[in-house]
């Protein structure tokens, strides 16, 4: 089974339950705050995906660190999961529940790379362009690029809108390249 599967398995029923207990916003409070972690912190990673390391021990290493600092249904959660064996799916379990959470209120995740920082007006027209095209509320990203020289690259999950000075630089030597073959 594919680990988006495994993940999607066990972040939608998570999703549910918390919407229903009311603590959807905390719930997501902490799967942002756990693939934060297991994103800034390779030794974290790595340890829910040792085999050597066992499944008890993972789990009391896991209690210890966000027993008190996550809402309950996180902890429990935690538990479960790695009663069932599968401890090394949180991270992407994270990621999926966020991503669920996002379709379902709407918002739509876009990261905008530009050459130099965006000001206030700028970043209202790429959100206002991201909200054009997708129909969702945008949760924009900003990267700085100075090798893009001059425009912009917009991605939009698996799209991306290349508008960059280096982007048509390069579609431009493409097409050179083809024309002398």
């Amino acid at each position: 089974m594919s680990i988006t599967r495994i993940a999607v398995r066990y972040a939608k029923p998570l999703l549910e339950l918390a919407e229903e207990r009311k603590s959807l916003e905390a719930v997501r409070a902490d799967m942002l705050g756990f693939a934060e972690l297991c994103k800034t912190n390779r030794d974290f990673a790595l340890m829910l995906k040792s085999p050597i390391i066992p499944h008890l021990k993972k789990a009391q290493i896991l209690k210890a660190i966000f027993d008190t600092k996550v809402d309950a249904l996180t902890s429990t959660f935690f538990d479960i999961v790695v009663r069932k064996n599968r401890e090394k799916f949180l991270p992407e379990i994270a990621k999926e529940f966020n991503t669920l959470y996002n379709e379902k209120m709407g918002f739509q995740e876009a990261t905008v790379t530009t050459p130099i920082a965006l000001d206030d007006k700028e970043r209202k027209s790429f959100e206002k362009l991201v909200n054009d095209i997708t129909g969702k509320k945008p949760l924009l990203t900003e990267k700085v690029d100075p090798e893009l020289i001059g425009g912009y690259k917009l991605s939009l999950g698996d799209r991306q809108i290349d508008e960059s000075i280096s982007g048509q630089l390069k579609d431009l030597k493409l097409k050179f390249q083809k024309e002398t073959i």
